[in-house]
């Protein structure tokens, strides 16, 4: 989680994951993140040396499809919601801070980004805490 559902966003949507998640630790994915308003945009990138920054969680297997539903619901990419998605879920590869890889799923903006802000040093809850 890179944005709006970091645990020091305090957002309703993190409480309600909680029970169906459990903190590894604070990791990095290669890419960009770019401001969309109240939230952000992640876009990946490969060895261009941006780095955006996050919380890894284990989603517990008995409710992975319910959480999964609810996180597209509130990502608006959800069977239901009106193509084309804001976002999509993706598989990427991101480091843990001592240095482990592991694969997460992680929603990345599915739209052009040319235009938008880019928040400088990929940490959202940093650059909402400055006035970003």
């Amino acid at each position: 989680m890179y944005g709006t559902l970091r645990k020091a966003c305090a957002h309703e949507m993190h409480r309600v994951l909680e029970g169906a998640l459990r903190f590894v630790g604070m990791a990095t994915v290669p890419g960009v993140l770019y401001d969309l308003g109240t939230y952000p945009g992640l876009v990946t990138a490969r060895d261009d040396g941006n780095l955006v920054k996050g919380e890894l969680y284990v989603l517990d297997p008995d409710r992975a499809d319910a959480t999964f539903a609810a996180l597209d619901a509130y990502e608006g990419c959800a069977g239901a919601d009106p193509e084309p998605h804001e976002y999509r879920r993706e598989v990427v590869q991101v480091t843990l801070l001592e240095g482990a890889a592991r694969t997460a799923w992680t929603y990345v903006l599915n739209r052009p980004h040319a235009q938008l802000k880019r928040i400088p040093d990929g940490d959202y809850v940093a650059w909402r805490r400055s006035g970003g």
